[in-house]
C-alpha cells in the first residue's frame, strides 16, 4: 500500500493544501495530522470575541470540513520527524510513514523570555484565548493593556474598546516608534483614527520589562522604568515557529530552509509553507493567511509534479491587499485599486473572507446565515 502524503498541521496552510490536493483527480492517499477538533479562521477571532459571529461560522469542525473529500484525519500531534525512515512520530507514540511530508505547524505566541508573560498574560491566538478573555471582561474595571501594536494588537484594542464601552481604559503598548509599521499607509492612518476615536492610549517606544499580577513594569526610550496598574494584559507582541522535533535545517528565526518551490533544501520529500517556511524572497513575506492560501495552491501542484519527476514551480507572491477590523462594525482595507473605511469596508471585508472559508459547503452555509440574519 502506498504511504500517504502526510500533512502536519490543520491551520490555513495545511488544511488548504489538503483540500487543494483532494480536488485533483487520482490524487494519492492524503492524511492530515491535527490535534484540535476545529479549524479556526483566525481573521474572524475578533468577531467571535464580540459575538458578531457564532462559533460554527468561524471555527468549523474538521470532521465536517473533511467529510467526502477523501482526506484522512489523525487527531494527534507530531512530536518528531525522522527523514531517514520517512516517518513521523506522534504524541500517542504511533509512527506514521509518508511518501511526501508537508510541515505546516504555523506559529505560536512568543514571550521573548520576559518575566511573567507566560504566567500572567493572556494571548489572542486561539478559541481558548478568546474564551479566556471573554471570561475576564466583567472583571476589567480600570485598565486593560495590550502589548504589541501590530495588526493583532490594533484590531483587538479597537474591539475591546467597543465592548468595554468606557467602563475601563484600553492601553496599547508598542516597543517601536509607531503602530502598524508594515501596514499600508491608508490603513495605518485609519487605524490611528479609530484608536483616537475610542480613546485608546497608544504608548510607542515603550517596552515591557516584566508582567506581575495586576501590574506591568515598563521602560521608555530613555531607559526609565515605571509601573502600570492593570486588570488584565493581552500579549500580541510576536510569534515564533511551532516546529516538531527532529534534525531539519532551520534559519536564524527557526523556520525550515526551503527553496523557492517550498521544498526543503535538505530533503526533496519534505515541503513546508506558511509561517514555518523560509524561502528565498525579497521583500520578506508577511505572516498572513493570504500568503498561506497562495502557497497552498502552488504546493498542491508541486507535490504532484514531484511524484512525476517533473520540474517544480516557484512561488511568486502576489499582494492582493490588506484588511483590518477596527471595532464592532468597522474596518479598513486597501487593495484591488480601492481604499475604503467604515461600515462599507467592514461588510466588504466579511464577504471577501467568506470566499476564503475552506471547502464548498461552509461558505454557502455562512452566506445563507448572514443573508437571513436580521439587520441591526
Amino acid at each position: 500500500m502506498t504511504s500517504p502524503i502526510v500533512i502536519v498541521g490543520g491551520g490555513f496552510a495545511g488544511l488548504y493544501t489538503a483540500l487543494e490536493l483532494a480536488r485533483r483527480p487520482g490524487h494519492p492517499p492524503l492524511l492530515l495530522v491535527e490535534p484540535r477538533d476545529r479549524f479556526v479562521f483566525l481573521p474572524f477571532l475578533y468577531e467571535r470575541l464580540s459575538g458578531e459571529l457564532p462559533l460554527w461560522q468561524m471555527a468549523p469542525r474538521y470532521d465536517a470540513l473533511l467529510a467526502g473529500h477523501g482526506i484522512g484525519w489523525q487527531r494527534d500531534r507530531v512530536t518528531a520527524v525522522e527523514p531517514g525512515s520517512c516517518q513521523v512520530v506522534l504524541e500517542s507514540g504511533q509512527r506514521l510513514g509518508y511518501s511526501q511530508l508537508v510541515i505546516a505547524t504555523g506559529a505560536k505566541p512568543d514571550s521573548f523570555g520576559i518575566p511573567g508573560v507566560e504566567e500572567h498574560a493572556l494571548r489572542f491566538h486561539s478559541l481558548e484565548d478568546v474564551e479566556a478573555l471573554q471570561a475576564q471582561l466583567p472583571a476589567i474595571r480600570n485598565r486593560v493593556a495590550i502589548v504589541g501594536a501590530g495588526p493583532s494588537g490594533v484590531e483587538l484594542a479597537c474591539k475591546l474598546a467597543d465592548l468595554l464601552r468606557g467602563q475601563a481604559n484600553v492601553e496599547l503598548i508598542e516597543r517601536g516608534e509607531r503602530c502598524l509599521p508594515q501596514a499600508k499607509a491608508f490603513n495605518r492612518s485609519q487605524a490611528e483614527l479609530a484608536l483616537q476615536q475610542r480613546d485608546v492610549r497608544l504608548r510607542c517606544q515603550c517596552g515591557v520589562k516584566a508582567v506581575q499580577p495586576g501590574e506591568l513594569t515598563l521602560q521608555d526610550a530613555q531607559g526609565q522604568s515605571s509601573s502600570l496598574a492593570v486588570d488584565a494584559v493581552v500579549w500580541t507582541a510576536g510569534q515564533r515557529t511551532a516546529l516538531p522535533g527532529g534534525t531539519l535545517a532551520t534559519d536564524g528565526r527557526g523556520r525550515l530552509r526551503c527553496n523557492a518551490s517550498l521544498q526543503l533544501e535538505s530533503d526533496p520529500r519534505i515541503f513546508s509553507l506558511g509561517d514555518t517556511a523560509a524561502i528565498p524572497h525579497d521583500p520578506e513575506l508577511p505572516a498572513t493567511a493570504q500568503v498561506a492560501f497562495q502557497q497552498s495552491q502552488l504546493l498542491a501542484r508541486n507535490l504532484l509534479l514531484a511524484r512525476e519527476n517533473q520540474p517544480l514551480e516557484e512561488f511568486k507572491w502576489k499582494d492582493l491587499g490588506e484588511m483590518l477590523s477596527l471595532g464592532v462594525g468597522d474596518a479598513t482595507l486597501t487593495g484591488m485599486g480601492l481604499t475604503l473605511a467604515g461600515s462599507s469596508a467592514y461588510q466588504l471585508r466579511r464577504w471577501t473572507y467568506l470566499t476564503r472559508l475552506p471547502g464548498c459547503r461552509l461558505p454557502l452555509q455562512v452566506a445563507a446565515g448572514w443573508l437571513s440574519a436580521p439587520r441591526p
